[in-house]
């Protein structure tokens, strides 16, 4: 190599370490230019709104940074998700999803982002069985009444929190698969659904164990089955909708923590382990546990399977019984 040759590379290995250096600088400087904002794609009192709460001050004690919950709902999580995507992806903005962001991508046309490539899973929170229930004062005293009454066509209704969610899709689900007919009663939200399943105005309903237990134990709502593998320790004698005759039934509500894709994957990287730390806390365990949710933790790829597979899942569902959004 002559002496022009040598000034050359010597130049270009120049230019990429000039490159290199403020995406290592950014990296290393992180969390330390601003507050953190975790953007919780539903409105305030409702379960991913707690999990957010029950995240945010562990996470800031680590991360020695303030951490800011944002409320944004609408669209069943579009609105807050796509405001977390406009926000720079420099690692101080994320958001908190609900089981809708696996399904919202096959059911709402003209999405803004694309729910698998423009998006980055930090961590899986964890899963919670939803739970199909009956006002105690009417005829569904087993899941056994409920699937002969389907069968038998007589207008089974039940109410879920809104068209296209995941109590909706699972039941779709279940009447494909036990050739049963059901009649949705979509809601706006776990509230007035739970308001009308205790006062008998609908006589089913399927919710998450967040939603459905308190009025489980003040005994206003009778649990028939859960859609979990397992059985869940909240209802012990409960069965899943599988070991009641439908084999593989499994049909989970779960919770994450997003980031954009272009987030620096060093970040992400610190994230999932920062994530993972809070999930271990055990004051955190204890209050996530008390919302019924089984912690899941683990690394990105795991989020990443998990979430792909029910973006996959529940598509199929909307296509096959041809689910339009509200």
């Amino acid at each position: 190599m002559n002496a022009q040759q040598s000034s050359r590379s010597f130049v270009k290995s120049l230019l990429l370490i000039a490159a290199f250096l403020p995406a290592v600088a950014m990296a290393q400087a992180w969390p330390t230019k601003q507050p953190i904002k975790l953007v919780a794609v539903f409105p305030p009192g409702g379960s991913v709104d707690q999990v957010a709460r029950i995240i945010a001050p562990v996470l800031s004690q680590q991360l020695g940074q303030s951490i800011i919950v944002e409320n944004k709902g609408g669209a069943s999580g579009v609105i807050g998700t796509s405001s977390m995507l406009s926000a720079p992806a420099d690692g101080y903005t994320f958001a908190v999803v609900f089981d809708t962001h696996g399904v919202n991508q096959s059911l709402i046309p003209n999405m803004p982002y694309d729910s698998k490539k423009d998006i980055v899973p930090l961590v899986l929170v964890g899963t919670s069985a939803m739970v199909l229930t009956s006002n105690v004062g009417n005829e569904y005293k087993t899941f056994a009444d409920v699937v002969a009454a389907a069968k038998a066509k007589k207008n089974v209704s039940f109410g879920t929190i809104g068209n296209g969610s995941l109590g909706h899709l699972a039941m779709a689900l279940l009447g494909k698969n036990g050739n049963m007919e059901f009649n949705h009663i979509p809601y706006k939200g776990g509230g007035p659904l739970m308001t009308d399943a205790v006062a008998g105005h609908v006589p089913l309903a399927m919710g998450t164990v967040f939603l459905s237990k308190p009025h489980i134990d003040n005994k206003r709502i009778r649990p028939l089955a859960v859609t979990s593998s397992k059985r869940v320790a909240e209802f012990p004698d409960v069965p899943t909708i599988a070991e009641a005759g439908f084999a593989g039934f499994e049909a989970p509500a779960w919770w994450a923590v997003l980031a954009s894709a272009k987030t620096p994957p060093d970040i992400v990287k610190r994230m999932n382990e920062e994530l993972n730390k809070v999930l271990n806390n055990p004051e955190v365990a204890h209050k996530l546990s008390a919302q019924g949710i089984d912690i899941s933790g683990g690394s990105v790829d795991k989020a990443k399977t998990f979430i792909d597979k029910q973006i996959d899942v529940w598509a199929k569902v909307v296509r096959d019984n041809g689910i339009k959004p509200d």
